[in-house]
């Protein structure tokens, strides 16, 4: 049944794209993959890896309310209903803009190096405790993903949080524009992408590139402790917004007093504008305590109750990939396990040197194992597209303080074996040329009471690394609060 308030009719999206509808329809949702569309989306044929256009009529079969094409595709008869546009992505993108303009939702963009993701759904969690909150789902951040997050949002939406990313300079400016921010983000700026940039400030200047989107008397949300704050601040200036820094620095809006690293728990002492505050996240790590400050910045921007703000970030926990830990039960009845830290979706050196503080300033568990001495093993993969100097900065990682507090570090692919050679030879494990080469060796590489973190590129596929260790537990995986 069709809900009383549709996302899109089929005159609305008309006037959205300038196309021409051959029948009506009221569509529920917008979809460009038949493997998740659901009964009453709008199926949009992107052109990607392929083409959209192929999968119209399998759309169709499977409920589709109409289809965004650019041509009747093989297959689909005449009576079908399609909403026939000269281009299909400039079509999601006049969806995008059309639903950005018909709701009154305040809405808040988020960049960075790192931290887009996690931020985002941050910001999911607090701004939902106050209101009808909507979210780009996974990190749909790119020139489809961003109208495609607008394009799905609800005409009675309250906030709207849309992450925006890029590979190449020029393109967040549009993706910006298109978004129209009342508030942007800037989680932080590093070594990433620098294949398609000659710096990190060159990065940076791309990056405050978000704020050429914000709405007048708009709020830029921006890292104090950079060495590219300079940038951000002079960009923030010229296009007028009004300005909050968050992190360490003496002169932070948001300042982080004293940071706590518990077993799956972070504990913040900060202090805002108005005060002192209290809080944590259900992850380990100071990055994700930045990044929350962020979030409770946005917060008080928005006018919304701080406690409850700070009392829901405590619920939040990282999705898969992005540094959950969980407990992998090797003998039930003899109750051995050893810890697993999944960082497998994305790496670059920001990230990586985080991931690692993570580790060393965990306490693996004792006189459990056949070894005796509980460890911390670190799982490497490549770092990708970082350009000509990539294996200095891989390299670079053995330079990482407190790095000798890690037992053991096994790296995989042809990058991280630079850094495979430049460690002491006590903390060298297996180098292996693809994560396929090590995830067979799983249990070797593991014993009871250590404390794993998997890390590196969604292209290095040390996911793969991820399942081999999960596949050596009996019974369901445990989060670091001991919930199954």
């Amino acid at each position: 049944m069709i809900p009383a308030f549709p996302l899109w009719t089929h005159a609305d999206a008309e006037a959205a794209t300038r196309g021409r509808n051959t029948r009506t329809w009221t569509a529920v949702g917008v979809s460009i993959d038949t493997r998740t569309l659901q009964r009453g989306d709008l199926f949009v044929a992107l052109k990607d890896a392929r083409d959209g256009h192929d999968f119209v009529a399998q759309a169709l079969a499977r409920g589709a309310a109409a289809a965004l094409v650019s041509r009747i595709p093989d297959g689909v008869g005449r009576g079908a209903p399609l909403l026939i546009v000269s281009d299909v992505q400039r079509a999601l993108e006049g969806l995008g803009r059309f639903a950005r303009a018909r709701t009154a939702a305040r809405v808040v963009g988020v960049t960075g190096s790192v931290g887009k993701t996690s931020t985002k759904e941050m910001l999911r969690v607090v701004l939902g405790g106050q209101g009808r909150v909507h979210a780009a789902e996974a990190s749909y951040n790119n020139h489809w993903g961003v109208p495609l997050t607008l394009a799905r949002m609800p005409v009675l939406t309250d906030f709207a949080v849309v992450e925006i990313g890029m590979n190449n300079p020029g393109e967040i400016a549009p993706l910006a524009r298109l978004a129209r921010p009342h508030i942007a983000v800037i989680t932080t700026v590093g070594a990433a992408h620098l294949e398609a940039f000659a710096s990190v400030e060159g990065i940076a200047a791309e990056k405050a590139a978000i704020l050429d989107g914000l709405q007048t008397g708009g709020v830029a949300i921006l890292p104090a402790d950079l060495a590219v704050t300079p940038i951000l601040l002079a960009h923030a200036a010229r296009c007028g917004a009004r300005l909050v820094q968050f992190g360490s620095s003496p002169g932070a809006d948001y300042r982080i007093d004293a940071v706590q690293l518990l077993q799956g728990c972070t504990i913040v002492r900060a202090t805002r504008p108005a005060g002192p505050m209290l809080f944590k996240v259900l992850s380990a790590g100071r990055h994700f305590a930045e990044n929350a400050l962020a979030a409770l910045a946005v917060a008080d921007a928005l006018g919304l109750d701080p406690a409850i703000a700070a009392a829901d970030i405590g619920n939040w926990a990282p999705p898969p990939g992005r540094g959950t830990r969980e407990r992998i039960v090797l003998d039930p009845v003899e109750e051995t396990a050893f810890d697993l830290i999944d960082d497998a979706f994305n790496a670059n050196p920001v990230s990586m040197a985080a991931a690692l503080q993570v580790l060393i300033a965990a306490e693996p568990e004792s006189g459990t194992g056949r070894i005796g001495a509980g460890r911390r093993i670190a799982i490497l993969g490549d770092m990708l597209e970082l350009g000509p100097t990539e294996i200095a900065l891989h390299q670079a990682i053995a330079r990482h303080p407190g790095l000798a507090a890690i037992d053991r570090i096994h790296c995989v692919g042809p990058r991280m074996a630079a850094l495979w050679a430049a460690l002491p030879k006590r903390q060298r494990g297996e180098q292996a040329a693809a994560a396929s080469d090590l995830a067979p060796l799983a249990r070797s590489l593991i014993d009871a009471g250590d404390i794993v973190l998997v890390k590196g590129s969604k292209g290095s596929f040390v996911s793969l690394v991820v399942d081999g260790l999960r596949k050596l537990g009996h019974g369901p995986a445990i989060n670091a609060d001991g919930e199954a």
